[in-house]
């Protein structure tokens, strides 16, 4: 894979926030030295090196009720180095959506010759290790896992820390391209192996995002992304005192952590997850509010920006969709202590402005979970083992 090198880094504080790299060739051929000229503006990540990689990632599906083509489409394209773990919340009442889930990873495991994991995110045994384990935050009041997809990310770190992994991915399950699957898992993989810092984050910004309009429309910007975007520059801006447009993907749900950061982040509930990372990280390491882990302010917190190839094609699920992901999205924002009032206005302009919110009110403030290193990881460990065999596939011939 052949990816520009960084054109434009900002630093702030302990953290390296790299501008948009560009994938400038899939598959960039055999092993061979670069000449001195072109490694300035080009990084070539050799295929061994992806292979590496792979095999210390875990790629993460979040489902909920999508439809079984689609899912079976993103699993195809999961590099086979890669261990999936899909988090399904999907209904099992009058029909059973979550087994026909099962069924179908299970059917492609058997013929891949795979590994793979699928647990249910109300699974009564999910809940009794988090409880057990002095992690009960991600309970409800029925004593199951809280809906959300933030929720089902953290059920999927976890059960990747039991699987010894090091880095995880995610990706969601409404993709119609089985070829941009395979992009994002390169792109992470490349992202890590770039980077100086163990304390990583890669984040992924579609080449297009297409719309069906009397025909395919190649566009460039959602208007949630958009928004995002530009109200977490205007943050940054404002705290650094130059103008700043260095964060392109402040919603990006195809996006790669190392666990050694995804362990030390808090998080934010639902669709405010992916913008909340971005504040946590700031807030922890931008220098600006005292630093909460020396060693990861020692070596730096890393995030790497990278565009691929393909197009992202996904379910459109309509404007109130949008709409709430935009008032969880900016809340992040606007409730950090990092933002400031001329911030706060920007958001409040743009919730307004797009009718998220009526006009003397302020978006929700995000319900916020700890650090998954508060968690007793071996307890929790001991207790998901005695279930293990219920979530690995292939499931085993009796």
């Amino acid at each position: 894979m052949r990816i520009e090198s960084p054109r434009n880094t900002e630093r702030i504080g302990s953290v390296t926030i790299n501008d948009v790299q560009k994938v400038l060739e899939l598959d960039s051929g055999r092993a061979k030295e670069l000449p001195l000229e072109e490694k300035i503006a080009v990084q070539k990540i050799e295929e061994d090196v992806i292979k590496t990689f792979e095999k210390k990632m875990a790629i993460v599906i979040p489902i909920k009720d999508e439809k079984l083509k689609l899912f079976e489409g993103v699993i195809s394209g999961v590099p086979h180095e890669c261990l999936i773990i899909a988090v399904s919340n999907s209904r099992r009442r009058r029909v059973d959506h979550f087994k026909m889930e099962r069924d179908t990873l299970n059917q492609f495991c058997h013929f891949t010759r795979r590994r793979a994991l699928i647990i249910h995110q109300k699974d009564p045994s999910l809940a009794q290790a988090l409880e057990e384990a002095g992690y009960p935050d991600l309970l409800a009041g029925d004593g199951r896992v809280r809906d959300g997809k933030a929720e089902g990310m953290l059920v999927a770190m976890l059960i990747a820390m039991i699987m010894k992994k090091q880095y995880i991915g995610f990706i969601d399950a409404d993709n119609y391209f089985p070829g941009a699957v395979w992009e994002y898992a390169k792109c992470y993989v490349s992202g890590f192996a770039m980077a100086k810092s163990p304390y990583t984050m890669v984040r992924v910004l579609w080449h297009y995002k297409p719309k069906m309009s009397r025909g395919m429309y190649f566009k460039k910007w959602g208007r949630v992304s958009a928004a995002t975007n530009k109200c977490m520059n205007s943050l940054i801006s404002a705290k650094t005192g130059f103008e700043s447009d260095i964060i392109k993907t402040g919603n990006a749900g195809e996006h790669a952590m190392s666990l050694k950061l995804a362990r030390i982040l808090p998080y934010a509930s639902g669709y405010a997850v992916e913008p909340q990372e971005l504040i946590s990280i700031l807030e922890m390491f931008g220098g600006m509010l005292p630093a909460a882990r020396t060693k990861a302010a020692k070596h730096g917190v890393e995030i790497c920006q990278i565009e691929t190839r393909n197009p992202h094609l996904h379910e459109e699920k309509g404007w109130r969709h949008r709409r709430g992901m935009l008032s969880l999205g900016l809340g992040t924002i606007y409730h950090s202590p990092l933002c400031g009032g001329e911030t706060k206005k920007v958001i409040l302009d743009e919730l307004q402005q797009q009718e998220a919110i009526g006009q003397d009110a302020e978006p929700a403030r995000p319900r916020l979970y700890p650090p998954l290193k508060q968690i007793d990881l071996q307890r929790f460990t001991e207790i998901m083992q005695e279930h293990m065999s219920s979530y690995v596939l292939p499931e085993e011939k009796k």
